[in-house]
């Protein structure tokens, strides 16, 4: 029997942990040309991002597996708002897609 209850829970707990994944990415991204070692910090800041979400989602399917697909669906749901949120905008507030229009 679902419980109803955890699964909003589920959903704001997925959220946030895409806003920290996809922050953490964003941070390291732009870190890049500005570190003496950038192997290191891709991969180091690739595990440990990985590993807080894995072992995020791990606690919630220990308790009931539709409680993981409700949080992965705010991990994905936390991944659109930010790409919404990052995306270049041109100057007359338009986004930019970045591919040639065919003109």
């Amino acid at each position: 029997m679902i419980n109803w209850l955890t699964l909003p829970f589920s959903l704001f707990f997925g959220f946030c942990l895409g806003l920290g994944y996809f922050s953490f990415l964003w941070l390291t991204v732009e870190r890049l040309p500005r570190t003496k070692h950038p192997v290191l910090l891709m991969v180091g800041s690739g595990l440990a991002r990985l590993g807080v979400a894995l072992l995020g989602l791990y606690v919630l399917i220990w308790d009931y597996w539709p409680n993981l697909m409700v949080a992965l669906l705010g991990f994905l749901l936390a991944r659109t708002v930010l790409i919404a949120r990052w995306r270049p905008q041109t100057l007359d507030g338009n986004t930019f897609t970045g591919g040639w229009d065919g003109n």
